[in-house]
């Protein structure tokens, strides 16, 4: 395994609302998304540093766009986030490792700038309890 860019994206991939897997890397101009692991503090007062236990893994995401809406794209994928209530299959590969999880996609935010650029946001949340691993 080397060092790599963040050049290497090869998927990045959301279900629409009907549960149809759409490639929409092209779309995206920025993503963030995070593992974390919620902790418990158990620190006795027996205790001089911190003591403290793992707890559920989480998942979530942003996706940042130019708006698209032409067939089977960004647009469409995201339009029914205010009247659907599905969770959608989020799909990342970078440099042949895979990270999916089932997604709750809570907005579809879109920013027109001074400048004239049209662009969206799509927070999401994990939805299944199922453990985000990369594969």
């Amino acid at each position: 395994m080397a060092k790599e860019s963040g050049l290497a994206w090869t998927t990045a991939s959301v279900d629409d609302s009907g549960d149809s897997l759409r490639a929409i890397i092209n779309d995206i101009t920025n993503l963030t998304f995070s593992v974390p692991r919620g902790i418990q503090d158990v620190t006795g007062m027996d205790k001089s540093a911190m003591e403290r236990l793992l707890l559920l893994a989480d998942f979530s995401i942003e996706l940042t766009g130019v708006f698209n809406d032409a067939s089977n794209v960004s647009h469409d994928v995201f339009k029914t986030v205010s009247s659907t209530s599905v969770a959608r299959t989020t799909t990342l590969v970078v440099s042949g490792r895979t990270l999916t999880n089932e997604v709750f996609y809570t907005d579809y935010a879109h920013t027109r700038a001074a400048t004239g650029e049209y662009t969206w946001s799509a927070p999401g949340v994990l939805a299944t309890g199922v453990v985000p691993t990369w594969s």
